[in-house]
């Protein structure tokens, strides 16, 4: 498995120490929030992509792929009714898409829960047509590009579209294309899923619509932090065949960014090393 960190922990360092600090802690890789490159993501270039991958493998890291894609510019919704905002949100995807491709990233990561709530729509069904619509126009793109679109599921306290991986998996059927799939973030399925997270993975990753994964406690905090265990989680991601991109993607860094980047690289190391 290739352990690629979110670099939003890393978010207070120009991006060439991010790779530095990464790189030194043992991880593989960097998944990028695009908000951190830049206020507005539909200003940066190709150029500027090309020149972060360059960053990035100078330290021995790959940029595995992107997520938070919708965090900047603000008041961006797939969900909405307003079809001059619904195009404006598809085309910083269509964007971001095209950005990882150049930084030969994988997959792009759709989170962001304020930018797809049922209540931007007229009704909740407007809504989830509206996504729907959205996402088909999406998946194309990315078919097209050679990248993995992934919606992530997230707790109800973040949003109320797409909670569960169940949800997230109805989707990914109706959309019907290879590249678009759901994912796990193991915080908010350790939330909202009646199941474990082992459990998750062992019934969906087989199906094949799952694309991803991202690891964090239910505190917020990075693995080993808070009281989850990720021994089954990782022996989980084994059992299935798994050899591809974990990411670590804590929300609350103390006592810093760094540190916590640290004890997540410590932390998971050692519970690979337990793996049968």
């Amino acid at each position: 498995m290739l352990l690629s960190l979110c670099n939003e922990v890393l978010r207070d360092y120009p991006f060439p120490d991010q790779c530095r600090i990464a790189a030194a802690l043992g991880y593989q890789g960097l998944e990028v929030a695009p908000f951190t490159l830049g206020d507005d993501p539909m200003a940066l270039t190709d150029a500027d992509a090309a020149e972060c991958k360059r960053i990035a493998e100078d330290h021995g890291l790959k940029i595995t792929g992107l997520h938070w894609l919708l965090v900047a510019p603000e008041g961006l919704s797939i969900t909405t009714d307003d079809k001059d905002l619904q195009a404006k949100t598809l085309s910083l995807i269509e964007h971001l898409i095209s950005l990882c491709t150049v930084m030969d990233g994988s997959v792009l990561v759709h989170g962001s829960p304020a930018q797809r709530l049922l209540s931007h729509a007229s009704s909740p069904e407007a809504a989830r047509e509206n996504a729907m619509d959205c996402f088909g126009r999406v998946a194309s793109w990315a078919q097209a590009a050679g990248v993995t679109y992934c919606i992530e599921p997230l707790s109800p306290n973040q949003t109320d579209f797409i909670n569960t991986v169940e949800e997230g998996a109805e989707i990914v059927t109706a959309v019907n294309s290879p590249a678009f799939k759901t994912m796990i973030d193991t915080a908010s399925a350790g939330l909202a899923e009646k199941e474990t997270v082992d459990a998750l993975i062992r019934k969906w990753w087989p199906s094949g619509k799952i694309g991803h994964i991202q690891v964090n406690d239910t505190n917020q905090r990075a693995p080993g932090q808070g009281d989850n265990e990720f021994t089954p989680i990782f022996q989980a991601l084994k059992d299935v065949g798994h050899d591809g991109i974990v990411a670590v993607e804590p929300f609350v860094y103390e006592p810093d960014g760094a540190t916590t980047a640290a004890f997540a690289a410590g932390y998971i190391r050692g519970v690979m090393e337990t793996l049968v």
